[in-house]
Parts: structure tokens; C-alpha cells; sequence
């Protein structure tokens, strides 16, 4: 199935006035570069044919999900054409905020192709800084409408959070990002490692939820931020709620 993916409501010139207060007073406080901005304007998307809103774009991610359960892939926007069309310029329809394991790779086990996801990836996928400022990038000047934070079965970062200890490195920052989810969830019962991975999805949802620049999308409905949790034996993406 072919989606094409509409451009964010705000104009480019719209946008150079968004941080004076355009959607919301002090959304951002540091505008963006101009190089960024002429970036932009040099790469223009193709117009897009449907509209797309957020809760069609969530369809769209559990509906290629589905099809990846189920071996019946479409492999869509993977062409030689798509290529070309794509490098004009991007509009994904949806970001995802995933763990790095290397068993999860976003466009396929969403059967989606080149142009349609917003991927960042890093281990215990957690909400930093520089993956929120890319999610806000995403979603306010991409135009994408979903943001799914996916945390799947068997984490390690999430195992090594639970089980502690020291951990050499860079290694620790992500442990103690992950610290609070693992003691709200541990009175919970049934599996430990599932239970501190789906409260790590709905921790770092409520740190994007924090962030004003989604926030105020999510307000004027142009959004959504949902959880997923990822199967690694049946590939099967569920909602974390």
C-alpha cells in the first residue's frame, strides 16, 4: 500500500516565526539554523495525495506489523523510483524511538520503506536530550504524526538495570535511565525483565510528553505519542498503556 504523507500544516515561513510564538509562547527557545531552514527549502517533498492524521498513521504502523506476523510483507517504497522521489526530500509519517538491539529494525517489522519512519535508536531506548530534539525535528518539521517509543521482550539494558552492579564505560547512563522503571515496576507480578521494560516505554513516553515543542502538537492534535512493546519470538508489536 502506497501512503503519501502531507506536509506539516506550518509553512516554512510560518516556521521562522514559530519560535517568536507562533504555536505557543516559549516553545523553543533557540531557533533553528538557517542552513537547516535553506536545506529544507531546496528539498521539498513531493505534494502529498491523502491526508494522513495521527490515529490513520498508528493504523498504518499496527496494520505493517500485522503483515509482518503474518509473512505477508508488501515491502512498500522500496524501488529504485522511491529512492529517487525520497532524496528530493522527506515526510515520514511516523518516528519510532527504539531500543538499538539489532533484532528490531523498525522498517521491517513495520513493513514499511524508504521516507515513511523517523528512526532513533538507542539501547534501553530511552528519551535523551538528542533523541528528544530529533523527535521534536521529526514531528514539527517533517511532519511526522505518530511518535511510538517501542521497548521489546528480553532487553538486556533493561536486564542490566535490574540486576545492577558496575558496568564499565558510557554503559551506567543508560543503566540509570532505566533505574526508576525498573523500582516502580518491581512489586508488580509475573516477569520482571517484561515489566520493568514496558514501565521504561511509558517513563520515556511521559519524558516526551514533557517536551513543549510535542506537547503543543499533541494539543493542537497533529500527534501522538503511544508505547509498543516488541515479541522477539512472534514479532508481534503491542500497545503499552
Amino acid at each position: 500500500m502506497s501512503i503519501r504523507h502531507p506536509q506539516i500544516n506550518l509553512s516554512r515561513r510560518g516556521l521562522l516565526r514559530f519560535g517568536a510564538g507562533a504555536i505557543g509562547t516559549g516553545v523553543l527557545t533557540v531557533g533553528l539554523s538557517s542552513n537547516l531552514l535553506a536545506a529544507e527549502k531546496k528539498a521539498p517533498a513531493a505534494p502529498a495525495e491523502d491526508d494522513i492524521n495521527p490515529d490513520k498513521a498508528l493504523q498504518e504502523l499496527l496494520d505493517g506489523n500485522d503483515r509482518f506476523v503474518k509473512a505477508k510483507r508488501r515491502n512498500p517504497h522500496q524501488t529504485r523510483s522511491r529512492l529517487v522521489e525520497v532524496a528530493k526530500g522527506q515526510k515520514p509519517f511516523a518516528s519510532i524511538l527504539g531500543c538499538a538491539d539489532s533484532r528490531v529494525p523498525s522498517e521491517i517489522v513495520f513493513d514499511q520503506g524508504l521516507g515513511d519512519l523517523f528512526v532513533c535508536r538507542v539501547a534501553g531506548n530511552i528519551a535523551t536530550p538528542e533523541e528528544i530534539g530529533s523527535l521534536e525535528f521529526g514531528s514539527l518539521i517533517l511532519g511526522a504524526k505518530v511518535i511510538m517509543v517501542v521497548g521489546h521482550e528480553r532487553c538486556g539494558a533493561v536486564s542490566a538495570a535490574i540486576k545492577g552492579g558496575e558496568v564499565p564505560g558510557q554503559i551506567g547512563s543508560l543503566i540509570e535511565a532505566i533505574k526508576p522503571s525498573v523500582e516502580s515496576s518491581k512489586d508488580q507480578s509475573g516477569d520482571k525483565i517484561e515489566n520493568a521494560c514496558k514501565a521504561n516505554v511509558l517513563a520515556q513516553i511521559e519524558k516526551l510528553k514533557s517536551s513543549k515543542v510535542l506537547s503543543e502538537l499533541i494539543k493542537a492534535e497533529k500527534l501522538k505519542i503511544v508505547g509498543g512493546y516488541y515479541d522477539l519470538d512472534t514479532g508481534r508489536i503491542s500497545i503499552v498503556d
